[in-house]
């Protein structure tokens, strides 16, 4: 029975690699045209101009503060 197992392991071994090197060997073409469309979109988005952002609120001194250090 021993023996039995010890053959199983390289069985294992054998059907995982064939799996493993089914999934390589997979059509990469669809992937690729979907990461190229996403990066045209990127870079269609980073060549709009974008709108200026509006000024911020001019800071305001803090009364309490400078009375805190006299």
């Amino acid at each position: 029975m021993a023996v039995l197992v010890w053959l199983l392991i390289p069985l294992f071994a054998v059907v995982g690699a064939a799996i493993w090197g089914s999934w390589v060997q997979r059509s990469k073409t669809i992937g690729d045209v979907a990461e190229l469309a996403g990066y045209a979109r990127f870079r269609d988005a980073m060549e709009r101009a974008h709108p200026a952002a509006p000024d911020p609120a001019p800071l305001r001194p803090v009364a309490e503060a400078a009375s805190a250090e006299s």
